[in-house]
């Protein structure tokens, strides 16, 4: 039978060894800058041996691409806001309606339990 204390501890020695000594990661925080990366994107980009580079963007969730003939009518992130906001504020009694039905539906939700409780 082995000795799992000793596998362990060789492997976080192995660890150690690849490890340059100015590399201090005791105040680190895993994971920080993930769901800013995940929502906004990010670009990723690999450096050729001849100087040259390609570069990759990972559009992120909150990534809107407008196709081409809508984006000659927009000339940055500003312009679409303020369009959307304008065309928002013309159909106010829709935002209404969809709040009223989400709440309907967990109203009716609740009543049913109530009936099947009784």
């Amino acid at each position: 039978m082995r000795n799992t204390r000793n596998m362990k501890t060789k492997t976080s020695q192995a660890k150690d060894d690849d490890m340059r000594p100015e590399y201090d990661f005791t105040g680190g925080v895993r994971g920080k800058y993930a769901r800013e990366l995940r929502e906004n994107g990010y670009t990723i980009r690999v450096y050729n041996a001849d100087g040259t580079f390609t570069e990759t963007h990972v559009l992120g969730e909150k990534t809107v691409v407008l196709a081409p003939d809508v984006s000659e009518y927009f000339p940055d992130s500003q312009a679409v806001n303020h369009a959307l906001r304008t065309l928002l504020s013309l159909v106010p009694e829709k935002r209404k309606a969809v709040a009223r039905k989400g709440r309907g539906i967990r109203d009716r939700r609740e009543a049913s339990k109530s009936r099947a409780k009784a």
